[in-house]
């Protein structure tokens, strides 16, 4: 077992609305209002828009006239309301009460530990599908063996299921090169633990081909020297770049062109026939010929972060200017809709989500947002959070004239210079 020399795991990146996510996991719905006590005592009006990324610059645009409405209120013989909105989703081959994945989230402390025991506990609880991210076995141990099992794969798992209702949610355990030599699948898929899953189609592997905070580049690790002793030649280690006490530890990114995706695909099909195919996609300059790759391939879900997404460590050169904005990934892949797209990147409120699912995505992710939501409340923020999420949803749905989060469609969405 390795330890990983991180920062603290309730700290956000820079320019990440901590203080908003931290509220909305004390306060649930009603944070998605202002504060009650004021009304009727404060006038309010348009507030002005924080500079932000392409999704954020977009607005949503509901129409005068509402077919959907008028036909809503003969099914119902009443009005309808924001409450009759239905959320739930079909997610990579899963159901989930509403369009929200919990984002892969690897071995890093601030998914590991009692944070991730945690954020995998409420998952499960909510039944939104979960990804455990790459590299956790190889770090943390898979769980069987004496490893701390609050940090292993097994930990997580065990914890997801433990509060998993009948029907609902799922798991995706990603895989990256590094993990492929650990055998992370073949542990997961012959697990007695895992079989509840497994028998109620519920699991899913991942390929993972990139991530939206360092495109082109495989996982990376800080550690100490001792435990960077301990693990060999099997990395690129590099004890000098990060000064006295540290040592970047680096894995391949994997190579990949378009047969050797359909490959990859069809020998999961064959090595692992229960289980759910998903595929993960950093936001690439080619993003929608490889996600329409994918999915002609059979993979029952097509993930792509935006360059805004990813939880992990990564080069401030990457995070900052290299990878697709998750909205111009979108744009993209509108030319070629799939019907089961996952996106993520900054998601932590309705309207950037609802946007998301207008321009094509079937779901989004939570990462940094699901993370800073357990370090506020280990027992119910994740909880308190979502339904913050979705009640803004509804909210947003309904005022589009629309009843399921599945019938938004991009004319709902205006952006600057239509």
């Amino acid at each position: 077992m390795t330890a990983q020399v991180q920062a603290p795991p309730a700290v956000a990146a820079p320019g990440f609305p901590e203080q908003e996510v931290r509220r909305r996991a004390r306060t649930g719905a009603a944070a998605a209002f202002p504060p009650a006590a004021s009304y009727g005592r404060v006038l309010f009006g348009a507030v002005a828009q924080a500079p932000g990324d392409e999704l954020d610059a977009m607005r949503l645009v509901p129409p005068v006239f509402m077919e959907g409405r008028l036909a809503k209120l003969i099914e119902l013989g009443r009005e309808p309301m924001y409450g009759d909105v239905d959320l739930t989703t079909g997610i990579g081959g899963f159901t989930a009460p509403l369009p929200v994945y919990v984002s892969a989230l690897g071995s890093t402390r601030a998914a590991g530990g009692d944070p991730g025991l945690a954020l995998s506990r409420q998952a499960g609880a909510l039944g939104l599908p979960m990804v455990i991210g790459e590299n956790v076995v190889p770090v943390a141990g898979y769980g069987r063996s004496g490893e701390d099992a609050s940090r292993s794969l097994l930990g997580r798992l065990r914890a997801y299921t433990g509060e998993l209702p009948d029907g609902v949610g799922g798991v995706a355990v990603q895989q990256s090169t590094e993990d492929a030599d650990a055998e992370v699948w073949n542990l997961v898929y012959s697990d007695p633990a895992a079989r509840p899953l497994l028998d109620s189609g519920r699991l899913a592997f991942e390929l993972k081909t990139g991530q939206g905070a360092k495109p082109g580049l495989g996982g990376m690790t800080v550690l100490d020297a001792a435990d960077a002793a301990r693990l060999g030649g099997g990395f690129g280690l590099d004890g000098g770049l990060l000064g006295e006490g540290h040592v970047l530890r680096s894995s391949s990114p994997g190579t990949f062109t378009a047969e050797i995706l359909r490959q990859q695909i069809r020998l999961m099909r064959n090595n692992f026939p229960r289980a759910r195919v998903w595929v993960k996609l950093h936001p690439g300059r080619d993003v929608a010929e490889a996600a329409r790759v994918a999915a002609d391939a059979g993979a029952d879900a097509v993930t792509v972060d935006g360059a805004e997404g990813g939880t992990g460590w990564a080069p401030l050169a990457f995070t900052a200017q290299v990878g697709l904005p998750l909205g111009a990934a979108l744009r993209r892949l509108a030319a070629d809709p799939l019907p089961n797209l996952l996106v993520s990147g900054r998601m932590w409120e309705g309207c950037r989500a609802a946007k998301s699912l207008a321009l094509g995505a079937r779901a989004v992710g939570l990462g940094r947002a699901a993370l800073l939501a357990v370090a506020e409340d280990p027992d119910r923020g994740l909880i308190r959070f979502t339904e913050c999420l979705a009640t803004e949803l509804r909210l947003l749905v309904s005022a589009l004239g629309k009843y399921s989060a599945s019938a938004l469609t991009p004319d709902d969405v205006w952006a600057p210079g239509d």
